[in-house]
Parts: structure tokens; sequence; C-alpha cells
């Protein structure tokens, strides 16, 4: 046991450090507790299932007040926006795992090329473009879940009506969303991966932490905000009907949740004292460490390619590659403007996101439009 924890340590060293990297001592004792059940325990991996400690109160309103006219309009939109999964979609389709360019086009297998694939067969490449797609689509599954458990969280605790209003919506969009990934992955792939560690420690921190407002900060701007520009990509990339067709559809769902979260959060950031607002500014950079540290699939590393190049190799070989490079840009291409909107990008915390290369994308639109068409044309 001492062993494996010790060589759990070695080889999660650099990303625990994120924990760390914004040198905010309340926000390490925070993020240090999931970091170690996420890396080192692995609790998201080999188990049917996981318990969270949960400290938060829920909040009942007595006057049942209507004053937050901007989130009675996204309620109205998200009722009429409801979807079937099970009669929207044709779950009869075909999916031609064995096809090259289907599920995404061979560039974007960021392994693919490098010496130690010679000689690789077209049935093993389509191994693992099947396994690849499956790896992506299954942090999307555990990231919806999150973003299930979340809602309903904060559902319980926003304070205002409207904005219960709104979370119940939201709640049975997570349910969906959990529903479509969940069924394309056991029916048309037919392979599930764990949840990466990364992503493990980020849900981990924002369901156990008691402030609603955290969490829609992790939740409704990170995750929420990360997987929409991701889930764009995909949907634009694809060749495969099935999946693009469900993409749109949730797409449309996560940019009304996004919105909600800059609705709610840019009035109440200002009301909060300068060292809570340092707090929550310190605790998304280190979010966005490990939601992008997530996409470097070590799971994939494991599984195909532990015995022919050292994990200090894959990492460097996926974060140059054209996929890395992608997602890089889809994913902060919004985040990084609703944190200036909402006030979390200040002239302190600037110098950060400029080491990893993010204020590029600071002058871009905020609080995406709430409709599917305007969302997918802005991907290219």
């Amino acid at each position: 046991m001492l062993s494996t924890t010790l060589d759990r340590l070695f080889k999660t060293a650099p990303l625990i450090k994120d924990a760390s990297a914004s040198g905010n001592l309340t926000v390490l004792r925070s993020l240090l507790g999931p970091a170690w059940r996420g890396f080192i325990q692995q609790k998201g991996r080999g188990e049917g299932t996981t318990s969270m400690p949960l400290g938060y109160e829920a909040r009942f309103d007595w006057h049942y007040l209507r004053d937050r006219p901007q989130l009675a309009r996204l309620y109205e939109a998200a009722k009429t926006s409801q979807w079937n999964a099970t009669t929207a979609l044709d779950w009869t389709q075909a999916v031609a795992l064995d096809e090259k360019e289907l599920l995404l086009p061979e560039s974007f297998f960021p392994v693919f090329g490098h010496p130690c694939t010679r000689g690789m067969t077209e049935k093993e490449k389509a191994i693992q473009r099947q396994s690849f797609m499956s790896w992506i689509l299954s942090q999307f599954l555990h990231g919806e879940q999150g973003a299930l458990f979340a809602a309903c969280q904060v559902t319980e605790a926003v304070p205002w009506l409207d904005g219960k209003f709104y979370g119940s919506t939201q709640v049975m969009d997570e349910g969906r969303h959990v529903e479509v990934f969940h069924r394309y992955l056991t029916q048309k792939l037919e392979k599930k991966y764990d949840i990466n560690d990364n992503l493990y420690v980020v849900i981990d921190a924002l369901m156990s932490d008691s402030r609603w407002d955290m969490k829609f900060l992790g939740m409704q701007i990170m995750v929420e905000g990360l997987a929409l520009g991701a889930f764009g990509m995909i949907q634009q990339k694809t060749r495969e009907p099935l999946l693009k067709q469900m993409l749109t559809y949730v797409i449309t769902d996560e940019a009304r949740h996004v919105h909600f979260g800059v609705l709610a959060l840019q009035e109440h950031i200002k009301q909060l004292s300068e060292r809570e607002r340092r707090e929550r500014e310190d605790w998304t950079f280190e979010v966005c460490l490990f939601l992008r540290n997530r996409f470097l699939g070590h799971e994939l590393y494991d599984e195909f390619y532990g015995h022919a190049m050292t994990r200090k190799a894959w990492d460097a070989l996926i974060t140059a590659s054209e996929m890395m490079g992608t997602f890089r840009t889809v994913m902060f291409k919004r985040v990084i403007p609703n944190l200036k909107r909402i006030g979390l990008l200040s002239e302190r915390i600037r110098p950060k996101y400029a080491e990893l290369g993010l204020l590029g994308y600071e002058s871009g639109r905020a609080a995406p439009d709430l409709t599917a068409t305007d969302l997918l044309e802005d991907r290219s």
C-alpha cells in the first residue's frame, strides 16, 4: 500500500503542484483534500459509487418574490427548449467505427505518425480511434453527472426565486445529458472510461464546498463553459450523424447554463469583500489548470503507450498536438471573457493567465446567446 501511494505521489506530483499555483493558502487548503482523494486515493476509479461530504444550506423563499427579470426570461427560454432524448434522436442509426475519418479527422489523434505507431494496422488504428472518442465522451458523461448534482444543490441554495425556477430546468437538462452520453457510449461506442483524476478533483472541490457561489463558479462558469467549447469543436469536426445531432441539442442547453452562471455571479461578486473576491479569483485559476490537464489523456497513455514512451514524453506530445491546441482555443475563448465580465480577471491575477497564454481570449464575447445556431456558427 505504501509503495503504491509513493508511486502515485511521484507520478502526479506535477499535477498536485497545480493546487498551489496561485499561492493562496486558503485555496490550497480547500483543494488539497480533493487532490489527495482524486490523485492519490483515486476515489473515482475502480468503484461503482463514490460518496462526497456535502456541507451547504438549502434556502427557502417564503415571500416568493419574482425580482430577477433576466433570470425569468432565461427560465421561459428553458421551458420552451426542452427535448426528449428518446424521440428527438434516431438511436437506430449504426455507427461505422472502422470508417477512418468518421468520428474525428485523423489529424486529431495525436499519436498517429509518432515512431511508436509504425506498422500499426488499420484495425488497430480503428480501435484507438474508438477508444479516444470513448475517453473524451466518458469525461463529458462524468462532468454532466457532476453538473446534475451541482444543479440540484444550487437550486436549493440560490437566494432568488427566479434562480430556483431556472435551476429546476437545468436539473432536467443535466439528467438528459447524462442519459444521452451514457447511451451513446454504451450502445454505439461500447466502451466507457473512469473519470479523469483532474476532473474528479474539480467536482470533489465544488461539491463539498458549502458556498453556493463557489458551486456556480466551478460548474456554471468553468466546467460548463469549457464543455460548451469542447462540444462545439467536436460537433463541427465529426462526420458521425447521431453524435453531431446529439451535441447540437446539448450545446443549446449548455449555453443557457453558462448564461445563468454569469447573470447570478456578476451581481453577487460585487458584494463580496476584497479577501473573498481574491479567494474566488485564485480558486478559479487553479480550476483552469486542473481542467486543462484533464485533456492530457493519461488513461489512454496507460492503456496503449505506457510501454512505448515515458509519461513526460506523452505529456509533451499531447500538449504540442493539433488536438490540444484546438481544445485549448475553444475551451477558453468563452471562459476568459466570462471571468472578466463577472469581475474575476483583475490586474493582480492577469499575469498568471498570461503565462498560460490565455489572455488573448479576453476580448471575446461573454455569456453566449441562447440559440444553438449562433453558437455553432461561432465554432469556426
